[in-house]
């Protein structure tokens, strides 16, 4: 089955494009990394998978359903470690349960905590679930938003840089633990990415994106020299 389809996808903000004449399926259970230089329209165009940002032309489909009625709950989403507000009067384990919920709230249930502290295990952060954001690691913060992520088993999970601004070590061990949920709940993993080593070992397909799609396929093919050149290099540049 086809998890997501793109056809003649362009996104604008007012009247400036972003990016243009995207056209590409991806298969369920696939593990698909977006590259591309910065301002080429990786994070929009992942907005735009989730709904958040309209477009301009063209349509999405997930599961063979239009974009605006689907069930939300198939998409999970995790975002930049930069664009998160570690100042927010949270605990990690109230980050989870909001996830589960898809609100805050006051008062957890039990069901709920036990379920958001085994999501917590799955990622190796059990053991600081009660401390403020405030107080997290990059590393350990990623960590808490892959488990609000995966509390609700998403059929399709979007991440945006996800081992960004964690060190070596960690940045191999979230990989893994993207990689395990591929795996073990035959979801859709759809990344956007920096890192052309993780996307060459760890996903089956890559999007190249600079402002229009370059390249959709395997990695082997994406990342060939014409490839790159036609992805990041200027205008001039040559």
């Amino acid at each position: 089955m086809i998890a997501v389809s793109v056809n003649n996808l362009s996104i604008s903000y007012n009247t400036e494009a972003v990016v243009s004449n995207l056209n590409f399926d991806i298969p369920e259970a696939s593990y698909v990394a977006i590259v591309g230089p910065n301002g080429s329209g990786k994070t929009t165009l992942l907005k735009t998978l989730l709904g958040i940002i309209k477009p301009k032309t063209g349509n999405i489909s997930l599961f063979g359903e239009d974009i605006n009625k689907i069930n939300p709950l198939w998409l999970g989403y995790v975002p930049q470690i930069k664009t998160l507000d570690r100042s927010f009067p949270a605990t990690a384990i109230e980050l989870v349960v909001s996830g589960l919920n898809r609100k805050w709230s006051s008062f957890i249930k039990k069901s709920d905590l036990k379920t958001a502290m085994e999501a917590l295990e799955s990622v190796g952060a059990k053991s600081f679930a009660r401390e403020q954001l405030a107080n997290l690691s990059g590393g350990q913060l990623q960590r808490v938003y892959l488990a609000r992520c995966f509390v609700r088993k998403p059929k399709i999970l979007l991440l945006d840089e996800p081992a960004t601004g964690v060190d070596l070590v960690c940045e191999t061990s979230i990989n893994k633990l993207i990689e395990n949920y591929n795996k073990e709940n035959n979801a859709t993993i759809i990344m956007v990415t920096h890192d052309w080593s993780a996307a060459y070992h760890h996903t089956q397909l890559v999007l190249l994106i600079n402002k229009e799609q370059v390249f959709f396929g395997s990695p082997d093919e994406a990342f060939s020299d014409v490839n790159l050149q036609k992805t990041f290099s200027h205008l001039g540049h040559n």
